[in-house]
């Protein structure tokens, strides 16, 4: 069984720890000792109080790094320098060059580094990526999708807010996930425009980003819009083929019961076909995503985000963001 440090116990270190299918939790780190103590505790771990010290066990077999965006980067290196395996969490850094810092000590070191985009393993997206796959829309033409929440009372004061912490703002929180599934379901796409704009909130960084997409051949496109500002909190990705249309809406829990709606056309068009699939199910993606990391440990191909995915979901973000300074300039 695999033995687990997991550096980061807020909110999505909590998540990771409680869907360690087929490991184990030996050691936690956090920068808040209570918050440490407390995750530690309620798995029978220990407590580190520095990372370099959690990723020189010799009884951590793997890493995952569940920090603000700013600590990733640092975190994962000396991981990977230890000869651990690492997951890290999207984005993987504040930009560019922290994620090539990963991928330069991952090709050095014998460990597996992988970036946790857990929206692909969301039952409706597996499902989803299955029929598209199978042709069941024909070739994809382009997709649309929105992502948003709206925020909560002192949200301009978070981390998330500060951009030396966060590296930006809802494009780097939500918008990513956007960017990942459209590449991992309608092939490879690159920043044509996009925009970071902040509406609402009193904040150094965006509120609200919109995005368009294109394939490097020009033939598919991609409408993405990731907001803090939607205030009722909201999911809807859809993908657009030749034959019909796949929609997932819905993520669960405040998003609304997921569903995979598919339309497809008739041979006499005119209104199509609908099918809708619910998941009402607890959200497994967390434990399915693990399991997919151990998978990858030994061997194995599977749905799970690389770092190179990682990476060109943030070049696009970057190119955002430069488009929109040089705009305002």
């Amino acid at each position: 069984m695999k033995r687990v440090g997991i550096i980061g116990a807020g909110l999505i270190g909590t998540k990771r720890a409680a869907h360690l299918e087929g490991a184990t939790l030996v050691a936690v780190c956090d920068q808040v000792s209570e918050r440490a103590q407390r995750l530690a505790s309620a798995y029978g771990a220990a407590v580190e109080t520095r990372f370099e010290t959690l990723v020189s066990r010799k009884d951590v077999d793997l890493v995952i790094v569940a920090t603000p965006n700013s600590s990733i980067a640092p975190c994962s290196v000396a991981a990977l320098e230890a000869g651990k395996d690492v997951l890290v969490e999207k984005p993987a850094g504040c930009g560019v060059s922290d994620i090539q810092r990963q991928i330069a000590a991952a090709l050095k070191s014998d460990g597996v580094l992988k970036v946790g985009y857990n929206h692909r393993f969301h039952p409706a997206f597996q499902k989803a990526k299955q029929m598209v796959t199978r042709g069941d829309i024909g070739s994809v033409m382009y997709i649309r999708a929105r992502y948003g929440h709206g925020g909560r009372l002192g949200y301009e004061n978070e981390w998330r807010a500060d951009p030396k912490i966060s590296g930006g703002g809802e494009l780097l929180d939500q918008g990513v996930h956007l960017i990942d599934l459209s590449r991992w379901l309608g092939g490879e796409f690159e920043f044509e425009w996009g925009k970071a704009k902040t509406f609402f909130w009193k904040m150094p960084v965006e509120d609200n980003g919109f995005l368009a997409l294109r394939s490097p051949d020009g033939q598919r496109s991609a409408w993405l819009h990731a907001s803090c500002t939607e205030w009722k909190n909201l999911f809807d990705f859809e993908i657009f083929g030749e034959t019909g249309k796949i929609e997932v809406w819905g993520l669960g829990r405040s998003y609304g019961i997921e569903e995979l709606r598919y339309y497809r056309m008739r041979p006499e068009m005119g209104p199509p076909e609908v099918d809708i699939q619910s998941f009402p199910e607890d959200d497994r993606s967390w434990a399915l995503e693990f399991k997919a990391f151990l998978d990858e440990i030994d061997g194995r191909a599977t749905d799970l985000a690389s770092a190179i995915d990682a990476l060109k979901a943030m070049e696009i973000v970057q190119a955002a963001y430069k488009l929109t300074t040089s705009c305002n300039a």
